[in-house]
């Protein structure tokens, strides 16, 4: 039998807003996704695509917070967004260079 959405705390309910959910999640695949590819030492996973939609899923959930009118806690959630972004560029690093590298190794 499932819990009533009011036993839930508030942070793994996914209908209320959460802005500690979403960075937990984007910096949780972010983590996935350096040891996936082994870093420094990077090579071919298609695994990362995993961790890559769970960034994209914490970022939509940072986006949820945004408020229409500006206050510091707006500029704080558009500093997170900030952080997401760089976070899914690191992950599509992971996940494309070595094929480039790879592709260019053979000419």
């Amino acid at each position: 039998m499932p819990l009533p959405s009011t036993l839930l705390p508030s942070i793994l309910n996914p209908r209320r807003r959460s802005l500690v959910r979403g960075n937990v999640i984007v910096l949780s695949s972010l983590a996935l996704a350096t040891l996936l590819s082994g870093a420094p030492h990077l090579r071919t996973s298609a695994l990362l695509i995993v961790p890559l939609l769970g960034c994209l899923i914490g970022t939509v959930d940072t986006v949820r917070c945004l408020q229409k009118r500006w206050s510091f806690y707006h500029g704080g959630v558009l500093l997170c967004l900030y952080m997401d972004l760089m976070a899914i560029t690191l992950v599509l690093f992971f996940l494309l260079y070595p094929y480039f590298v790879s592709s260019a190794a053979g000419h």
